[in-house]
């Protein structure tokens, strides 16, 4: 199957087949496409907490207006954008260099770059712009699910506080979006709808 037949197979299920398991090896794979999904400047401004122990997803759901997925679907993935995008930069200069002085130095032009960049941001406009980055990773986890067959659900009904509270989120951290995968306990509901292309592409040429 190509790829976008698989796009085409996935739906936002909501109702998962608590009998079934995502593999490591596959969890492994969607985690992956997360992690090598673009962002801008290469930052990767999020954090994603990957949970599959159950007394953890029913409190989850108590505070996602008790939507079932959260407690009958393998694994949730809640992302957090991080909310210091300058201390991101010196992060991600460190690890770039490996640490060494002269490979520092040579990266110092594109750290002051960025920081000057981002530095310009209010701490809002730093904050949607790493939720917007945590979106993109969002987007290459559930293609991943979909390309292995896997059934995902993203979802944003939840109260960010209190899922802060019961997964210990650190305060450069901000639970944004959240990600149920597992396998479909039945089929959707109703055939795949998506507007034409004549509704949603302009072409200039």
């Amino acid at each position: 199957m190509s790829f976008l037949s698989q796009l085409s197979w996935r739906f936002a299920t909501k109702s998962f087949d608590t009998t079934k398991k995502v593999s490591d090896a596959d969890l492994a794979k969607v985690l992956e496409a997360v992690r090598l999904a673009p962002t801008s400047y290469g930052l990767q401004p999020f954090h994603v907490h990957i949970i599959s122990d159950k007394s953890v997803q029913e409190k989850l759901r108590a505070a996602s207006y008790d939507q079932a997925q959260l407690t009958e679907s393998s694994h949730i993935l809640v992302f957090s954008a991080l909310n210091d995008a300058v201390g991101r930069v010196s992060a991600y200069v460190e690890e770039l260099s490996g640490g060494d002085s002269a490979a520092k130095e040579k990266l110092s032009g594109m750290k002051n770059m960025m920081t000057g960049a981002l530095s310009n941001k209010s701490d809002q406009q730093q904050e949607t712009w790493a939720s917007r980055q945590a979106y993109i990773a969002l987007g290459f986890g559930l293609a991943a699910a979909a390309e292995l067959e896997i059934d995902s659900c993203p979802m944003e009904g939840f109260l960010p506080n209190e899922y802060a509270k019961i997964l210990s989120v650190p305060e450069d951290q901000i639970p944004v979006v959240v990600l149920a995968l597992g396998y479909r306990k039945e089929g959707p509901a109703r055939p795949k709808f998506r507007f034409p292309e004549s509704e949603l592409f302009t072409k200039l040429s």
